[in-house]
């Protein structure tokens, strides 16, 4: 089957075809690291990386996503510390990699970072120039939008609306309001590197179209990020890559997730509802909030609760409680392939909704099995379907051994289990029924056979 993927410029679904046969580039635009991820941070990055598990199945992929370590965010953090910025950018790097790696997400093939490609920035920038297509003024060099005809054509803006609608005022040194900074000067207390235009450092935009060109070459298969980049990032974004390259188009297909709220309601500073993945990790384990985030289709709004936290814990519960207790033979998991339709679903723009439905259908089929072999050949599918989506990466048993904030502790179930096998041998059957519903209303099912008592989190 071909890969169907929406196109944020085309405004639809279309076949995806990489510019080379048999290879794909596909570029994310990663963390500026001045702090740690928030979960919103975390959804792309989840996301994409479920795309490159399905990219990597047909093609030779090489994934490139960066690190924004220069930024007007990371000097205030450095102010507001007292720490150098190598220490906040080393720290959180650090923290963004780990943090993400907990969710399931995959290293990049490429992780560059923007202080290591200044001067293929500068270069960039000269060239653009040389074309016509940026100007110097007080220090600064900015981008003419005037230059490039087809500006606001990925995020559906008229340019001449956005300048007759504009209310910034125009910096002295700009030609118009929408012109944007490829190069800025740094004071002494800043970052900054040589240039032809003297000390300073770059802007945000330019960043991302270097690197890209860098590692991925002119023209990249697949740009993806977050609704909120379409304007003014991405939009900056091509361009200037396509002036820079004499018209060629910075990306083939643009991808992009949608918002992600908290309790129906906007994350910010100002509202102090910003959940940081590295505190939620502390109580939450990784998969639940994996799936939590690929729960709503990634193009679609995601508002994150207390609720969305505990489906997800309870869809894991019974997918894990499916395949517990089954042994899969090495040969018979090496050999396993997912469903043809949960692959069929994920491959038609990441409908992961549909794919879970799969992954499900699958587990109740395994839960209705008698015969080995299909139970085996079950497992091992539902298996071989949690290594393409991320889920299913921990041992069953371990899974339902470990705590949660607010759940009772394996420990804890395994001591009312034995208290009811007390009871019951002493015909205390009010005490064992009793010991059974606080086992129930805290979600957890018991089941009794010749073999002793045995437990699951979840119906």
């Amino acid at each position: 089957m071909t890969i169907q993927l929406h196109d944020t410029l085309q405004g639809r679904k279309v076949p995806f075809e990489p510019l080379k046969e048999g290879e794909v580039t596909m570029y994310l635009c990663g963390p500026t690291v001045y702090n740690y991820a928030h979960i919103g941070n975390a959804r792309p990055a989840v996301v994409f990386d479920l795309l490159a598990r399905i990219l990597r199945r047909h093609y030779k992929l090489t994934f490139a996503r960066n690190i924004t370590d220069v930024d007007d965010k990371i000097n205030a953090a450095s102010v507001e510390t007292g720490r150098p910025i190598d220490e906040i950018t080393a720290r959180f790097i650090k923290a963004y990699n780990d943090d993400m790696g907990a969710l399931g997400v995959q290293p990049p093939d490429i992780e560059p970072r923007a202080t290591q490609h200044i001067d293929v920035m500068i270069r960039m920038i000269e060239k653009l120039i040389e074309k016509g297509c940026a100007y110097e003024a007080d220090g600064h060099v900015l981008f003419d939008v005037a230059a490039y005809e087809r500006y606001g054509e990925l995020s559906k803006r008229d340019l001449r609306e956005m300048i007759a609608g504009s209310r910034v005022e125009v910096a002295p040194y700009k030609k118009a309001a929408q012109d944007f900074v490829l190069w800025k000067p740094s004071t002494p207390e800043l970052p900054g590197w040589d240039s032809p235009w003297g000390r300073g450092r770059p802007g945000w935009h330019i960043e991302c179209s270097a690197m890209a060109e860098k590692h991925l070459g002119d023209t990249i298969d697949i740009h993806a990020g977050g609704m909120d980049l379409v304007f003014p990032h991405h939009e900056n974004e091509c361009a200037q890559s396509a002036c820079a390259h004499d018209g060629a188009p910075f990306a083939r297909y643009w991808l992009h997730n949608g918002f992600l709220s908290i309790d129906q309601t906007k994350m910010s500073k100002s509202l102090g509802n910003v959940l940081l993945v590295h505190n939620l990790i502390e109580t939450i384990p990784g998969e639940v909030i994996r799936l939590a985030l690929l729960g709503a289709h990634y193009r679609q709004p995601l508002d994150w609760s207390a609720e969305t936290i505990a489906s997800a814990r309870r869809m894991l519960d019974r997918l894990y409680g499916a395949v517990r207790g089954i042994e899969v033979s090495d040969a018979v998991r090496a050999a396993a392939e997912p469903p043809e339709e949960f692959i069929a679903a994920l491959e038609d723009d990441l409908n992961t909704p549909k794919a879970l439905a799969e992954f499900f259908a699958l587990a109740r089929a395994l839960n209705k099995a008698n015969d080995p072999a299909e139970m085996e050949s079950l497992a091992a599918a539902m298996y071989a379907a949690g290594e393409v989506i991320g889920l299913l990466q921990s041992d069953p048993e371990e899974w339902f051994a470990g705590d949660v904030d607010g759940e009772l502790s394996a420990d804890e179930i395994e001591m009312l289990i034995k208290e009811r096998n007390v009871a019951k041998s002493e015909r205390d059957f009010e005490r064992a029924d009793a010991i059974r519903e606080q086992l129930n209303d805290a979600g957890i099912t018991i089941q009794d056979s010749r073999e002793g008592t045995t437990w699951r989190r979840g119906a």
